[in-house]
């Protein structure tokens, strides 16, 4: 499965991209040579009009080889053969103005993000809004209650809410659904195991209501669902399924505990107390230390990273209209690109380890994790790995998407100059070493990752 879903995210997202490229060019009257998915040796393919639609041996990337676009670096990195013929002047690629280039350069990233938006409006128009199952209480935000609603943290943990004001509700959509949208005044919440009821005042505003219905979260168990690859946890030994019982020997409740002790100790080395196969084991894990914005005094303060994903609880779905789908699938979309971005951000500013950074093989396990969680799932990591295929093409680095609108950059500033061919090579073989420095930073890891160190 792992092998299967790699190669199918690999494949759709290298299409989806190149066919961006592919159809700019078309657009702009630019003659296409060929359309190759895949690197290296051509293995398979056939002439259709204009352009040669290949299949070579190295399935890590793809090209679209466009008549008098002078790239020749590109063409000995991606397998291409020596140049074609001059092309008319009207149709090669270094002929048209600034700005088609740029369209045709971009073209690629754009696809990526737009297939993206597309997957995530897919998802939640199809199966609709994922929602836990539970109304089970997990934890009481107290610092984010809004003034009036002070009793939502006598709710004792684990209670189950079963009407909130004249509702009843049977998921967490329902309890937060209502919170958020009730009428400003007097609203009752019942709970049981243990039986009980609180009374808060909802307040006027729209923003308050909605920190109402973000201050109550549901119940998690203190277990492991997905340990990020190359992550403390798993450089200690944590696997998927361990129930987590204690940090340092304090003992956890559910996830929010667990949250709750390793962030208080940043960089720390810890000792986790799990269940696993109904025997007890210990294992000892060093915290990342990561930068963070505290939400109550506004400081940038360090919070402990153990690295591992809460496990999957039962989802049911709400269903979404066209309208909703639509607006679901853009705030995925920004939200995903700010967390790549932030990423690579903390990357720079050393927020984040550089072992955080992993290659083809963190891909394929991460694609594997995904399929075998099902559809939705397989399908939302597609359109994240499709964002962050954009956002690294944007680097300007010489060779990637961003190195050549870097380039068309510097034309545009020196009046329509272009650099020469010669500076153009010189610096395509400064990214090329940079690219392949990098890829073999991100291999190390893995390989670093894989046999424990």
């Amino acid at each position: 499965m792992t092998l299967l879903a790699t190669i199918i995210v690999l494949g759709v997202l290298i299409f989806v991209h190149e066919l961006g490229h592919f159809w700019a060019a078309k657009l702009m009257g630019v003659e296409v040579q060929r359309f190759s998915i895949g690197l290296g040796p051509r293995v398979w393919g056939v002439k259709w009009g204009e352009t040669e639609y290949v299949l070579s041996a190295i399935p890590l990337g793809g090209y679209v080889k466009m008549g008098g676009m002078g790239d020749e670096v590109l063409e000995k990195i991606e397998g291409g053969e020596p140049s074609e013929p001059r092309v008319p002047e009207s149709r090669a690629f270094d002929r048209k103005p600034i700005w088609a280039r740029t369209l045709v350069i971009s073209a690629g990233v754009v696809m990526n993000m737009v297939f993206a938006f597309v997957l995530y409006t897919a998802i939640a128009g199809f199966w609709g809004m994922p929602e836990l199952a539970t109304t089970r209480v997990g934890h009481v935000f107290r610092e984010a209650l809004p003034a009036g609603t002070e009793e939502l943290a006598g709710i004792p943990q684990g209670a189950e809410l079963v009407r909130v004001g004249d509702r009843d509700v049977t998921s967490w959509g329902d309890v937060t659904r209502k919170l958020a949208g009730a009428a400003p005044g007097p609203l009752a919440l019942e709970f049981r195991s243990p039986e009980g009821r609180v009374e808060v005042t909802v307040p006027e505003s729209e923003e308050d209501r909605i920190r109402l219905a973000t201050s109550l979260a549901p119940w998690m168990d203190a277990a492991v669902g997905m340990v990020l690859p190359g992550s403390p946890a798993e450089r200690g030994g944590v696997e998927a399924g361990d129930l987590i019982l204690s940090v340092d020997g304090v003992e956890l409740v559910n996830w929010f505990d667990f949250l709750e002790a390793v962030q208080a100790r940043p960089g720390a080395r810890v000792e986790l107390r799990i269940l696993r196969d109904e025997r007890e084991v210990t294992r000892v894990v060093t915290l990342d230390s990561n930068e963070v914005v505290d939400p109550a005094t506004g400081e940038r303060v360090l919070e402990g990273q153990v690295g591992i994903q809460a496990p999957p609880n039962e989802i049911v779905y709400f269903p979404l209209t066209l309208t909703e789908s639509v607006s679901a699938g853009y705030r995925q979309t920004v939200a995903i690109t700010r967390a790549i971005l932030g990423f690579l951000r903390d990357l720079v500013t050393g927020n984040v380890s550089p072992r955080s950074v992993g290659s083809i093989v963190t891909i394929g396990e991460l694609s594997g994790q995904a399929a075998a969680m099902g559809l939705d799932s397989f399908l939302g990591f597609m359109a994240l790995f499709s964002i962050n295929l954009a956002i690294l093409n944007l680097l300007p680095i010489p060779v990637l998407d961003g190195g050549h609108l870097l380039f068309l950059a510097i034309e545009a500033i020196r009046g329509g100059r272009p650099l020469t061919v010669e500076q153009r090579l010189r610096w395509s073989q400064v990214g090329f070493v940079v690219l392949i420095g990098i890829m073999v930073w991100a291999l190390s890891n893995d390989f670093l990752r894989l046999f424990g160190f």
